[in-house]
């Protein structure tokens, strides 16, 4: 399959000219008009057995607790089809919601991220993983999802394009625009030695994001490659990465990351951020060899601080990724936390604009509250505890408590005074939409425990949150209820429970 011809039904078309990047900017149009689409599945596939196809025969797909956990074995290709064809209607709701999000947040239209896709993203892309989004085309198409490979390969960069590419590009063209929400994204730790309790590495995330995206965070995908390691990690329908990355492969490494607050920085020749997180967790059999891989065509595209740790030989480390600099501390007895600061100063100095000193903002004060955390606690973190961290509601710049944004488990629509992002996007439907926890014992087993929606426990209603904030009504077309469920543990390799029928049917069948 190739990408389409472009087509330019438009009134407004501009051409972007850069002098640092003449040659790739010149080609980049950016075009102003009514883009928006919304796709859906026409019939819902067969999910469950799916039709005699041998490119899903080792596939499958079922629900619990809030999640859809879907098993991926098999080719690139293979592994492509799988993804599309069973996760066709979450796929085309969540493109749904990511495209109007995108668009809305950069002042560009559609077409102008389906451009960028084609020609700064797919040359970039490793073949192997170019295969896998084809098979993700094909399968969507088997299941009637009319989406195409820009559509699918601009999906997948939702994270990197509007939030890193666009201010960058507007940056580059003195283009006046609305300054960016500087959205905070994810809270996390990962402790070993004298910390825990068991003294083996504990690591836990809970993933910030809108609750346009939050709400349809929900795949558990359990990934058997041709090659590689097996991984199995949290992610978003129809994106080949984790995404908000937390996951294990099956030669011990243990991954998670919280993004840098107010990061600015892109190139244009670099590989897709997507792309290197998933070869980096594929293909990780240590600490270093992660980092390679993730700086091997870095675009500075999602800027994050890794929180990874190595099974096999109990070490956990930091790696903080900008686009001039990077760094790695490690560790074999203490903790590492992420809540969207830089711990770098060259980062901090020559890549954001973020005031590390302020500690009324989220990040700065979402790390004070995490060290003391790890000081109270030391001896003595284990899952549990990592899950009560991961739902806790104390302010350390109130020193009160109360869900907000500058809480651990972040609530972006509740009022935050003083904090920097929410004078900026007062209200924002926005905060952790999911956690999940792991053991080194856990990823021994490729097995870890995860709670859909917020990790507190409580509901948002997105009826009732429009009603009283109606300056976001532009989300009222795929804004939907985000409800929390229970803790649920979930490995690699694991079927639906059978039901009652089918062991009756297996015991009649068998004689038994």
């Amino acid at each position: 399959m190739s990408f389409r011809r472009f087509r330019l039904p438009f009134a407004l078309l501009h051409i972007v000219l850069i002098s640092s990047a003449l040659g790739f900017l010149a080609s980049q149009l950016v075009i102003f008009g009514d883009g928006q689409k919304t796709y859906a599945a026409s019939s819902s596939p067969k999910l469950e057995q799916g039709p005699d196809d041998p490119r899903l025969a080792k596939s499958y797909r079922f629900e619990r607790d809030g999640w859809i956990y879907v098993h991926l074995q098999g080719s690139p290709h293979d592994i492509g089809y799988q993804h599309g064809y069973l996760l066709a209607p979450e796929i085309a709701d969540a493109f749904s919601a990511v495209s109007l999000e995108m668009t809305h947040s950069s002042n560009r239209d559609w077409d102008f991220f389906r451009r960028a896709s084609r020609q700064m993203l797919w040359p970039k892309i490793d073949p192997e993983y170019q295969a896998e989004l084809r098979g993700i085309v094909d399968g969507l198409q088997a299941a009637k999802v009319k989406l195409d490979l820009e559509d699918i390969v601009a999906m997948n960069a939702f994270m990197e394009l509007s939030d890193y590419y666009v201010p960058w590009l507007d940056e580059q063209t003195k283009a006046a625009r609305p300054p960016k929400s500087g959205g905070d994204h994810c809270s996390a730790f990962v402790a070993t030695g004298s910390y825990t309790k068991d003294h083996q590495i504990v690591m836990a995330h809970n993933n910030w994001t809108s609750y346009l995206q939050g709400a349809r965070w929900k795949i558990i995908f359990d990934i058997v490659p041709q090659s590689g390691f097996s991984m199995l990690m949290d992610g978003f329908p129809g994106v080949i990465a984790s995404d908000d990355d937390f996951g294990v492969n099956s030669d011990g490494l243990m991954i998670t990351e919280t993004t840098i607050t107010d990061f600015h920085g892109w190139d244009v020749n670099g590989k897709p951020e997507f792309v290197r997180a998933r070869k980096a967790m594929q293909y990780g059999d240590s600490i270093d060899t992660y980092v390679k891989i993730m700086l091997d065509g870095n675009n500075g595209g999602y800027a994050n601080d890794w929180l990874l740790a190595d099974r096999k030989t109990g070490e956990i480390a930091r790696f903080e990724l900008g686009l001039r600099h990077s760094k790695v501390w490690r560790l074999m007895d203490g903790y590492f936390v992420g809540s969207n600061f830089a711990s770098d100063p060259e980062v901090l100095k020559d890549e954001t604009t973020f005031d590390s000193s302020n500690l009324a903002a989220s990040a700065n004060a979402r790390h004070v509250r995490w060290d003391d955390l790890m000081a109270a606690n030391k001896g003595k973190i284990d899952t549990a505890l990592a899950e009560s961290f991961l739902a806790d509601h104390y302010d350390s710049y109130t020193k009160k408590t109360g869900a907000n944004r500058r809480t651990l488990c972040g609530h972006g629509d509740n009022a935050t005074e003083a904090d920097p992002g929410f004078a900026r996007t007062p209200y924002n439907p926005s905060g952790a939409v999911q956690g999940k926890v792991m053991s080194a014992e856990m990823a021994g087993k490729m097995t870890f425990v995860a709670r859909i929606g917020h990790p507190c426990g409580s509901d948002f209603k997105a009826q009732a949150f429009l009603d009283a904030h109606p300056s976001y009504n532009w989300q009222s077309p795929a804004l939907i209820d985000m409800d929390a469920g229970p803790w649920s543990q979930f490995r690699a390799g694991e079927h639906a429970p059978a039901t009652a029928a089918s062991i009756a049917t297996s015991e009649s069948t068998t004689g038994k």
